[in-house]
């Protein structure tokens, strides 16, 4: 069984939606570390409610935090330290997909990052959507998951955009899982339909 790593170039991307698709897509489990704000709408409660499958488990929060900002500062509201040490993934026999908060480089205190959640042997899926900018942050992304040896894959969020999407490839190598398109409306049946694409991807790199 893998574990899969979602994060994102930046916020609003797409993040949790790519992650909400590959469990689908493995029928996996879903794990969000660090959630902060929104707890009565949580990324959780947003897979729970658009995946299908019966056999995927939502497992709770290490910290749940009450304000929408980066979470070091949102613990630090709440009056708690986030300690690495406390953050331990899950124990199951099925594929486990973890969600990021934010970007890479979010702190989690005065030392850690998001990027420290990130163990050797994760798979990790970069969601990347382009706009003004974007090529900048897919590339600062990518590289320091590449330097830490990470097996890293792109998924591509929105519209396509060609020129932009193939400087990125051409200057990484970074292989592509495919992309998740405008959808205009988000529920179950849009995310069976793209699970069932990103599935014939993921057969492809022997991820299933």
């Amino acid at each position: 069984m893998n574990t899969f790593f979602v994060t994102g170039i930046s916020t609003e991307v797409g993040k949790t939606l790519a992650s909400c698709i590959l469990v689908e897509a493995l029928q996996a489990d879903y794990w969000k570390p660090v959630q902060a704000g929104d707890l009565d709408h949580s990324d959780s409660h947003k897979i729970q409610n658009l995946v299908r499958n019966p056999r995927t488990v939502i497992h709770p929060n290490a910290y749940a935090l009450n304000t929408p900002m980066s979470p070091h500062a949102a613990a630090d509201i709440d009056g708690i330290r986030i300690d690495l040490n406390q953050i331990t993934p899950p124990k199951t026999q099925n594929h486990l997909v973890i969600e990021g908060a934010g970007g890479l480089l979010v702190p989690l205190n005065e030392t850690d990052t998001i990027l420290d959640l990130i163990r050797p042997g994760y798979k990790v899926v970069v969601v990347s959507r382009h706009y003004l900018g974007s090529i900048n942050h897919t590339l600062l992304t990518l590289n320091p998951l590449m330097e830490k040896g990470l097996e890293v894959y792109l998924l591509f969020s929105g519209d396509e955009h060609p020129t932009t999407e193939a400087i990125i490839c051409s200057k990484t190598g970074v292989p592509v899982l495919g992309r998740i398109p405008e959808l205009p409306r988000v529920d179950q049946a849009a995310v069976s339909r793209c699970a069932g694409e990103l599935g014939e991807s993921l057969r492809f790199h022997n991820l299933l």
